[in-house]
């Protein structure tokens, strides 16, 4: 199946320049949502994952269906005053200014194995704030997973040694 097929460019959304990949055409096929969860299930292949963490909120879409099919949790990440117990939190970079991520503190324990699955890899900050919050409680991170990466924006390179995958890449 052509999952490119399925993805739409926004021209200058959210901002002027900027081509936004719009995943919903893929979502409102159930054939091709079924396929991609199954490929993005395939990049993970037979590592133990107990928790899968997704990011707000493009990210909740695949992150509750790959932790069902892996018999793992799922923990979600969200912007400031989202989550309503204790929270880490970690402040981040961007273009032009910063922003917050938060996770509940008590989310992952010592040593759980972790997948971090986001729709898009851009620039990485996102995915970048994201692990370094499962680090500070003392997850492992096994794999970072997205359906798109944007190779030209380079963002794997803010994620070290960490084993990035993505379904698409443009």
């Amino acid at each position: 199946m052509n999952l490119k097929a399925f993805i739409r460019d926004i021209d200058n959304f959210p901002q002027e320049g900027v081509i936004f990949k719009d995943i919903t055409p893929l979502l409102a096929d159930a054939k091709a949502m079924q396929y991609t969860l199954d490929r993005l299930l395939e990049m993970v292949g037979d590592v133990k994952i107990d928790k899968v963490v997704g990011m707000e909120s493009r990210g909740f879409f695949f992150a509750p269906l790959l932790a069902q099919r892996l018999n793992a949790g799922f923990i979600p990440v969200r912007k400031p005053g989202k989550l309503p117990a204790e929270k880490t939190s970690q402040t981040y970079d961007l273009e032009y200014g910063t922003d917050t991520l938060e996770i509940h503190s008590d989310a992952i324990l010592t040593g759980e194995k972790i997948l971090v699955h986001d729709d898009v890899l851009a620039t990485g900050g996102t995915a970048k704030a994201t692990c370094d919050l499962i680090k500070r409680l003392g997850g492992e991170i096994v794999q970072c997973n997205f359906l798109i990466e944007l190779d030209f924006l380079k963002g794997r390179s803010k994620l070290g040694e960490t084993d990035v995958k993505a379904l698409l890449n443009y």
